[in-house]
């Protein structure tokens, strides 16, 4: 007995609705996405084979190539209040404004006096000026610029967050050795014996 073909029918699939999906998908991450922002002080890490993500917050960086020390820490209600207390600590005045502008700024490598002429600058501006870097001498019986810089960063984080700050060192893999020992020192003068090398990822042998 003969079997009873079914006839075939074309498939279709109305793609309307994933089409949309993927529409609000695409506009809601570009409109999330913040730009990273070029760093100041470019640098050559060192290689290693550690696979340890770094945190995003509660961190701080210091930056150190070319004889130069850059920092920044991550949060911007953080930068703002250890702008506030370096402004105290310094009786350097700073508007609301450029308390703002601050918050944005990633990293900086100037001395405090000179902070309030970068702030004001464009992005653009800021990307090209030459940043001396920030301080790492005592002056007498006063403590370095950075040293400042971290404390009150940590004091900062523990207020707001009341988390202690973490600290990162990323370093040009040419950097002199002294330089380096410098800012151990500071942190090690503050009792912070604890800190991340942060470090390019190369591939392990097998």
């Amino acid at each position: 007995m003969p079997k009873v073909k079914v006839p075939r029918k074309s498939t279709v699939i109305d793609m309307t609705a994933m089409c949309d999906v993927a529409s609000l998908l695409l506009t809601f991450f570009i409109l999330t996405a913040t730009a990273r922002q070029p760093e100041p002080l470019p640098v050559d890490t060192p290689s290693s084979t550690v696979k340890i993500k770094l945190p995003t917050t509660d961190i701080a960086t210091l930056t150190i190539g070319e004889g130069k020390v850059f920092f920044g820490v991550a949060g911007q209600p953080i930068r703002i209040r250890m702008l506030e207390r370096m402004s105290e600590r310094y009786k350097v005045p700073f508007t609301e404004e450029e308390k703002i502008r601050f918050s944005l700024m990633e990293s900086f490598g100037v001395p405090i006096g000179n902070l309030k002429q970068l702030i004001n600058m464009d992005n653009k501006a800021r990307n090209k000026a030459a940043q001396p870097g920030i301080p790492t001498d005592s002056v007498g019986a006063n403590a370095s610029e950075l040293r400042e810089w971290i404390y009150n960063a940590r004091v900062a984080t523990k207020e707001i967050n009341d988390k202690e700050l973490r600290i990162s060192i990323k370093g040009d893999s040419e950097e002199q050795y002294p330089v380096v020992k410098k800012v151990i020192d500071i942190l090690q003068s503050q009792e912070v014996n604890k800190f991340s090398m942060i470090t390019s990822l190369e591939g392990s042998d097998e």
